[in-house]
């Protein structure tokens, strides 16, 4: 292999150790502000590029061009820096802690959970303002829009996202090819959650980020969804069948790999997810996933909870698994 990466049981022991960490501290806000993850700085260069490059004045095609420019230089960068710290962590002391530094700020297998339960907590005091500010971490969707069933259903969009993009993507991509894969993975989902959106402003610009956040993420988004049905076995009133045929449905939706785990999702629990939204001031016809309930309530968000804490767990014992089958 030509990164220096030497896998084995090392890596997935450091693997095993991020994931409790961030399962403890993962959503302490000091640990946000003064050490964020190689996705939010990669997202905060994105808004700026997006700002001064996607200029409403330009054609398609430049617009297009320069937004595959942009998402080809960060995937670069993620590739060379990823390079040198794996040569780096392997020469210095502190390598080993360095690593999981790294690793633990790719993860955010304790962030949904938090910001499911501080929904759950706000909705069943009658808050739903503070119940929309507590969901504003797992949904892109305009909050001020959402009534009650919209913000449990955007908290299970958001929970089935984030098992993809923040727990099983980045453990498959380090378990298999080291820091270099992790800021890849890193790279391309701080792109593409800024610019990775089918909307006016960002259907040319963001095209590239959203069909490689597909193409790339699409083994993650299986395995989440597979997790997930597999997680619905231990979730009093989840359906793994209503669960298998909802994702089954979920192909050539526009949500791409995404769609899969949040079907799988919705279908457990017997909701309906996604749909239409807004998009400023118009509405988007988005289509729904899942064919249960769209007036959805607390009480789903907290079987969501339960399903997602115990989809975490196999989706980790399944990364791990599946690094030992490699490193032999």
């Amino acid at each position: 292999m030509l990164l220096p990466y030497s896998g084995g049981v090392d890596t997935l022991l450091l693997l095993v150790i991020a994931l409790i960490v961030d399962a403890c501290i993962g959503d302490s806000p000091l640990l946000r502000r003064f050490l964020p993850g190689p996705a939010d700085l990669v997202a905060r260069a994105v808004v700026q590029f997006d700002r001064r490059l996607n200029r409403i004045d330009r054609t398609d095609g430049v617009r297009g061009a320069r937004g595959s420019l942009v998402t080809i230089l960060l995937l670069a960068l993620g590739i060379l820096v990823g390079f040198c710290l794996s040569v780096l962590v392997r020469h210095v002391p502190a390598g080993g802690f360095l690593e999981l530094i790294i690793l633990v700020r790719c993860l955010t297998l304790r962030l949904p959970w938090g910001a499911m339960s501080r929904t759950v907590s706000a909705l069943e005091a009658g808050e739903t303002e503070a119940a929309r500010q507590a969901v504003g971490p797992l949904t892109d969707r305009q909050l001020w829009s959402l009534d009650d069933h919209g913000i449990v259903r955007a908290g299970a969009e958001g929970a089935a996202r984030a098992l993809t993009h923040g727990v099983v993507a980045p453990a498959l991509f380090y378990a298999l090819f080291g820091l270099a894969g992790l800021l890849v993975w890193a790279a391309l989902d701080g792109t593409a959650r800024i610019i990775g959106h089918d909307t006016p402003r960002h259907a040319r610009f963001g095209a590239l980020a959203r069909r490689l956040t597909s193409w790339v993420g699409f083994p993650a988004a299986l395995i989440a969804a597979l997790v997930l049905l597999l997680a619905a076995s231990f979730v009093p009133r989840a359906r793994a069948a209503s669960g298998l045929r909802d994702v089954r449905g979920a192909k050539g939706h526009p949500m791409g790999a995404d769609a899969l785990p949040i079907a799988a999702f919705a279908g457990v629990l017997d909701l309906s997810v996604a749909g239409p939204r807004r998009e400023g001031d118009r509405v988007v016809k988005e289509p729904w996933l899942g064919n249960g309930r769209a007036r959805a309530t607390p009480r789903d968000l907290r079987a969501g909870m339960a399903l997602y804490a115990i989809s975490a767990l196999i989706a980790a014992g399944l990364v791990v698994g599946m690094g030992l089958l490699v490193a032999g």
